[in-house]
């Protein structure tokens, strides 16, 4: 068995062939998902309008190397995060990863705060945190890489990884604290 439906072949096969129709259909298929991943790795619309956009290029380019043994969706996914990552190390805005941050491993959001509030809420305030925090937040958090496998892909230390992720957990805290749930 394969990860696709028999209708996301069909559109897969002509989207190899560059038929326009079936790019389109798969763009408006997946777009407002991957948008959301963009969003939280952007913070910002049109930074995540132009990580989407560059996400979908590099689908159409490389879908003939989609082996269709896994996920489609998480293909894109897969696609759209080193995309955002690449996107986000191109700025050079390195400066905001800070290595003398120590680890606090006492800090844990609320369950109850978290228990009220749905993913959109979270993400929301996730967007609020500062870049570097919010990237290797979502990195951990939401798409589950390990601390090792940020370092290496950000070309960061391990402890700078494990800092900003406390640091955008203590921020979180913050914002969660200030709303009145």
């Amino acid at each position: 068995m394969t990860g696709t439906s028999f209708i996301e072949e069909e559109v897969i096969a002509s989207c190899r062939k560059n038929d326009r129709r079936a790019q389109e259909l798969l763009y408006r298929h997946f777009a407002k998902k991957m948008y959301g991943i963009c969003l939280g790795y952007a913070g910002e619309r049109p930074m995540a309008q132009d990580i989407l956009q560059e996400s979908f290029i590099k689908v159409f380019k490389n879908i003939g190397k989609y082996k269709q043994d896994g996920s489609f969706e998480g293909w894109i996914r897969r696609i759209v995060v080193n995309t955002a990552i690449d996107h986000i190390r191109r700025r050079n805005r390195s400066n905001e990863f800070i290595d003398s941050e120590p680890e606090d491993s006492s800090l844990h959001v609320q369950n109850q705060a978290m228990k009220m509030m749905g993913y959109k809420e979270i993400m929301q305030q996730v967007q609020r945190l500062p870049e570097g925090a919010r990237l290797i937040f979502s990195l951990y958090a939401v798409d589950g890489y390990t601390h090792k496998e940020i370092a290496e892909k950000l070309e960061i230390t391990e402890g700078t990884s494990k800092s900003q992720f406390n640091r955008a957990r203590k921020l979180l805290m913050g914002f969660l604290g200030n709303m009145n749930l």
